[in-house]
């Protein structure tokens, strides 16, 4: 069973785009898209077998770089996260909210699974 994390900013009215097979994304990895000209980190949580799917900007905020889709997942206190490969700052997957810094997030999007398909929408 697959869960689609929905977030926030998640509208009545969703754009999908296909972006590739949940089984193209390795268990607790993140992968790359461009959706709509725009870097999208996808994330595969797997606890207790069951898969949960997360997508925030790619972007760094602290590093300059579009590089958070090659962070290391885990968490801290519950939450779940990834952090920077560069500088190491913890980002929720659920939120896109810096949990070192209070005045930093990244944007969430929209993500589900149909048939086995990963799709994201940013609007």
């Amino acid at each position: 069973m697959v869960q689609a994390v929905s977030t926030p900013q998640q509208t009545a009215v969703q754009d999908w785009v296909d972006v590739c097979a949940l089984a193209d994304i390795f268990p607790n990895t993140g992968v790359c898209a461009l959706v709509q000209d725009k870097q999208v980190a996808i994330y595969r949580v797997q606890i207790d077998d069951q898969d949960q799917v997360y997508a925030l900007d790619n972007f760094d905020p602290f590093s300059q770089a579009n590089v958070l889709s090659r962070g290391i997942l885990g968490d801290r206190q519950g939450v779940l996260k990834v952090a920077s490969p560069i500088y190491k700052q913890n980002f929720s997957l659920e939120t896109g909210q810096c949990l070192d810094n209070d005045e930093v997030s990244v944007p969430t999007y929209a993500i589900q699974v149909v048939e086995g398909r990963v799709q994201v929408s940013i609007a």
